[in-house]
């Protein structure tokens, strides 16, 4: 009885003192993470699914990270793989993959699929789609922790946000230049960083039109035929991993474990919130 009280008061005694990126730095639209980022969310982490029968299962959290045991437990002997992917926004921005043959892969064989010491989702040419619209694209800042092995094709997109008329997609050219193209057209890339082979934290940011990208905790400078112009986004919402409708452009191989998208302009805050992303993934 005692052990039992003691565990439940330094359990209260954690919740008090946590405090999550999204506390720190509020207003962000979406926020999928393996870690939990706002103390106010008590829903989920994710949903999974597991190899052996097709049951689904969602997910929490254990002191305030992915519950990996209750994971390992429900696919014990087989492989998981994640078909939600749960926004602790509270904007119900859920990163969603209804087809098996496109879920991104947690569980090998019963064990949890680790980058750096940490879970993460291994993805293989898959997407997520969420309802999501970035409604003004000259105030953005869109930080992901992400792993690229390999490309399928010469311009693989992290992440697209689109609607009917209009799409913003993320990615790197087989020149390893990264990219922010708008309607395929507008491209302002950096000729000197890339990703491939090696967990980063990248951060795509705007301010009023004006474009900055952020590669471990440092901005490097653009170059390229423009910044992407403040249209609205009226349709369908943001894709992870795949290229805009018809153009199927996709990073191939590698993993994810945080993708946060802020609707506004944070270059004040890009600083604090990589530091925070960056001292729970050790990257850097």
């Amino acid at each position: 009885m005692i052990i039992s009280i003691m565990s439940t008061i330094g359990a209260l005694a954690r919740n008090k003192s946590f405090k999550g990126l999204l506390d720190a730095y509020s207003g962000a639209a979406v926020g999928c993470s393996l870690r939990r980022l706002r103390t106010a969310y008590s829903g989920n982490c994710i949903k999974v699914r597991r190899a052996s029968d097709s049951a689904e299962l969602d997910i929490g959290f254990v002191d305030n990270v992915l519950d990996t045991a209750s994971l390992e437990t429900f696919c014990s002997g087989t492989d998981g793989f994640v078909s939600v992917w749960y926004d602790q926004s509270g904007n119900g921005n859920n990163l969603t993959q209804t087809s098996a043959s496109g879920q991104s892969q947690i569980v090998s064989s019963g064990s949890v699929i680790l980058e750096n010491g940490k879970p993460c989702l291994d993805y293989n040419i898959n997407s997520y789609d969420s309802t999501y619209l970035l409604n003004d694209d000259a105030n953005f800042l869109i930080s992901m922790v992400i792993r690229v092995d390999t490309e399928q094709d010469s311009n693989p997109r992290y992440l697209s946000l689109v609607s009917s008329s209009v799409n913003l997609q993320i990615g790197h050219n087989t020149d390893d230049k990264y990219f922010i193209r708008k309607d395929s057209t507008t491209t302002v890339s950096d000729s000197t960083y890339t990703t491939l082979g090696s967990q980063n934290l990248l951060s795509w940011g705007a301010t009023s039109d004006s474009l900055y990208f952020g590669l471990n905790g440092s901005n490097v400078g653009f170059s390229g035929t423009g910044a992407p112009t403040a249209d609205s986004f009226n349709g369908n919402g943001i894709v992870l991993f795949k290229g805009y409708t018809s153009v199927s452009h996709y990073a191939e191989t590698g993993t994810i474990q945080e993708v946060i998208i802020y609707p506004s302009n944070e270059a004040s805050s890009q600083v604090g919130i990589e530091n925070n992303i960056n001292t729970n993934y050790s990257i850097y």
